[in-house]
């Protein structure tokens, strides 16, 4: 039997993975105007001596998904730009305030009491949790997120290609990779003859961090997230004088991971509370770093870190550590020291992002602004320093125009009853008992120039 022939040659086409690293859809025209006007518009700019600027009345002018003018009182109100009239939305003396930023962001997260649940969680369910908590974050005020680490290589892509896509609601989403650990360390939850999934990706030697960073980046993580640092779990690392955390991974081995995600214009952050891991960030050139607890017994580490500071951002991720230290003796002994260092930091000019590790059980997903009260309980920040954290410096994590209201920004933005800059309390979220977010001071919530929620 003679073979049938095509005329056409035979043509082999990969379907490559949905990999959409663009910014969100647009969701209003270009040339829709709308005026925010009666108003207490704190900008969260920063004025030359690195102050924030001060609260005024004033209004907002918003040209699609941008920030066309702030006015201040007084000045007289666009009714059109370009032949297009302008919507009016009269504010009635709220505040407005720019969108929140999670800087240390876990949307796969959800309930967590024991290291191995993410991993026993199954990929199909771990997909719709994470869309289900980028959700929440929205509701509750964060407009951007910075992910601290996804549970597999593709889960925080997916949930950031979606929320750009527009088919799910959510923040603008920077995803991260797993958590690159050592045998041993927090994230590897497996033990002789029986083996465990975690929130971690195993990889020991510098070889296979590199292998471990370039499946994370061809996945399309925008985030490398390294423990280099060892912690309570699985097998605790303090020091035997309990006055510091032992390292897990050797510099040759951070080295690497930098070297693969800088060669590719990516990012690293790491999970580092002892003064070891800090330095060894610090040495190969780490871009975020986590935690820091006992960085304060070294003031020449302490000044590192300042001279540093036009270059790293830092953050303690305390609301896991206040949740759990009344209980435990040693977190407790952690949430110590972390509060020595960042009073310590405080006074240097560093960029401290919020974010608490919120998605275990005892920090549920939505509460993520409670942050902003335990920086001021445990670090002496001012509510306005705490909101700043919250925004301006969440959005230069970002590299994005988000986290301050100025001209030719994104319209991403709050309208709270209360004055958020002098009290956070307007800010906070309950749920409720179908696990949806209640933040009942937050009139309106706008993400790039769309009224996500409009109760004005």
């Amino acid at each position: 039997m003679e073979c049938l022939k095509s005329e056409e040659p035979m043509q082999l086409t990969f379907k490559m993975p949905f990999v959409n690293r663009s910014d969100l859809q647009p969701r209003v025209p270009p040339s829709r105007c709308t005026v925010l006007h009666n108003g207490v518009v704190w900008s969260g700019e920063a004025d030359e001596a690195h102050t924030s600027r001060r609260a005024f009345r004033g209004a907002l002018v918003l040209r699609g998904n941008r920030i066309a003018a702030v006015i201040e009182a007084g000045e007289a109100l666009p009714t059109e730009i370009d032949g297009i009239a302008c919507a009016a939305v009269d504010l009635h003396g709220r505040a407005v305030i720019p969108g929140m930023v999670e800087g240390h962001a876990h949307t796969g997260f959800e309930d967590i009491a024991a290291m191995t649940d993410p991993g026993d969680t199954p990929p199909e369910e771990g997909v719709l949790i994470g869309l289900l908590n980028a959700g929440r974050l929205l509701e509750a005020g964060f407009t951007s997120a910075f992910s601290a680490a996804g549970v597999r290589p593709r889960q925080d892509p997916v949930t950031r290609n979606w929320i750009n896509a527009g088919r799910a609601p959510g923040p603008r989403l920077l995803a991260a990779s797993p958590e690159i650990t050592a045998t041993g360390n927090l994230g590897d939850g497996s033990v002789m003859h029986q083996h465990r999934d975690s929130f971690g990706l195993v990889a020991d030697g510098a070889d296979e961090v590199r292998a471990a960073v370039r499946r994370c980046l061809r996945e399309g993580a925008d985030t490398i997230k390294i423990n280099i640092g060892g912690d309570l779990v699985p097998i605790s690392k303090l020091s035997e004088e309990r006055d510091d955390m032992l390292p897990a991974y050797s510099e040759a081995e951070v080295r690497a991971a930098v070297e693969e995600a800088h060669m590719r214009q990516k990012r690293v952050a790491a999970h580092c509370r002892g003064s070891a891991d800090v330095r060894m960030a610090l040495a190969v050139g780490v871009d975020v770093i986590y935690h820091l607890d006992f960085v304060h017994k070294d003031s020449a580490l302490l000044d590192a870190l300042a001279a540093a500071r036009d270059h790293i951002f830092v953050g303690p991720a305390v609301g896991l550590m206040a949740a759990l230290a009344p209980s435990l003796p040693d977190v407790q002994l952690l949430l110590d020291a972390q509060a020595k260092t960042y009073s310590a930091l405080r006074t240097r000019g560093l960029r401290v992002v919020v974010g608490g590790d919120y998605g275990f059980r005892v920090t549920p997903q939505g509460t993520n602004a409670n942050d902003l009260l335990l920086f001021q309980r445990h670090f002496g920040y001012s509510p306005e320093e705490a909101l700043v954290a919250a925004t301006r410096h969440g959005g230069a994590l970002m590299r994005l125009p988000v986290g301050q209201l100025r001209p030719g920004w994104l319209a991403d933005l709050l309208v709270v009853e209360g004055r958020p800059w002098e009290d956070s309390t307007p800010l906070l979220a309950n749920l409720t008992d179908d696990g949806s977010v209640s933040t009942p001071r937050i009139a309106a919530i706008m993400q790039d120039g769309h009224f996500v929620r409009n109760q004005l």
